[in-house]
């Protein structure tokens, strides 16, 4: 069996249902990865690396992992620290703003609770995804120690994965954010970024100029996502595009990027090409965003991967 593991943050979502009422949820860029790769790819071994609190939200936090069938062996337990929260509003045109509780998050501790035995675990794994905000949550004093142990698990072959996925608010500046992205770029065999992200970041917003600032990083495989006009991919030097059928009935944004991530990385997890994966990842993820939050409903997705999995073969 495959294994990955994943280091986030999972945080309380809140998601207005009428001027005076919010739902709630859980949600995060990893973990909404997380459970879309688990989801598709049930015999994909899923590891989420994080910590949460003793709190009520964060027990029922842990129950929900268990409910989509995440492994909790990694998650810790912080006895002075809380779940984060996010409040999240959707435009006419399904684009969203969020509002976040996050200074008392206990993901923030998670490098406390790495000890040898977290660590040699870790480093059996097929992989590890990271994110720039999983970089984000970690204390900056924290960092030298993640990059260790993420430099341990590629020296060990474990295959490493970076979505840059930029949020300059959790950042002290562009530089910091740089500075800790030019590590990830430089550790990552697997590097999944949006154009918006290099755009924010660093003023590039051509798939040609991307792929020309990764180059000098040994990246095995690079795949861009480009919103509605589709994913380009380089690997083993080849460039190739791959054009997507737009959604007309776009609900949500949120979780379009971590669905992809998460179906594409147990898609090459398991065997799959890189087209096909690609395919089934962008199917994924339009299906994902014709629903409300970051986690579309359980049930209707799982039939309609299934389907499209079964039309692939």
């Amino acid at each position: 069996m495959k294994s990955l593991f994943l280091f986030g943050e999972c945080m309380v979502e809140l998601q207005r249902v009428t001027a005076t009422s919010l739902q709630q949820s859980f949600a995060g860029d990893v973990y909404n990865t997380g459970v879309y790769l688990k989801r598709t790819f049930s015999d994909v071994n899923t590891h989420f690396v994080t910590a949460i609190g003793e709190d009520s939200f964060s027990q029922a936090m842990l129950q929900r992992f268990e409910d989509e069938n995440i492994n909790t062996d990694m998650v810790f337990k912080s006895t002075d620290k809380i779940a984060g929260l996010y409040a999240i509003q959707t435009d006419s045109k399904g684009e969203r703003s969020f509002t976040y509780w996050r200074n008392d998050s206990a993901a923030k501790q998670i490098m406390q609770f790495i000890d040898d035995a977290a660590i040699s675990k870790i480093s059996q794994a097929d992989m590890v995804f990271f994110s720039g905000i999983s970089l984000a949550v970690i204390k900056e004093e924290d960092r030298d120690a993640f990059w260790l142990l993420i430099k341990q698990c590629k020296q060990a072959g474990v295959s490493i994965v970076f979505d840059p996925n930029y949020r300059a608010r959790m950042w002290h500046s562009p530089d910091q954010a740089k500075a800790q992205f030019d590590i990830a770029f430089s550790v990552a065999d697997v590097v999944l970024p949006g154009v918006d992200d290099f755009n924010q970041l660093y003023g590039i917003s051509s798939v040609e100029d991307i792929i020309a600032f990764c180059q000098p990083y040994d990246i095995n495989e690079l795949v861009i996502k480009n919103g509605e006009n589709g994913i380009n991919y380089l690997i083993n030097g080849q460039q190739q595009h791959f054009s997507i059928t737009p959604v007309t009935n776009v609900v949500d944004t949120t979780s379009a990027g971590d669905s992809f991530n998460g179906v594409y990385l147990g898609a090459r997890l398991t065997g799959a090409d890189i087209s096909t994966a690609i395919k089934l990842a962008s199917q994924a993820a339009g299906f994902v965003i014709q629903h409300k939050g970051a986690i579309a409903p359980k049930i209707e997705f799982h039939q309609f991967i299934e389907r499209q999995k079964l039309i692939m073969q």
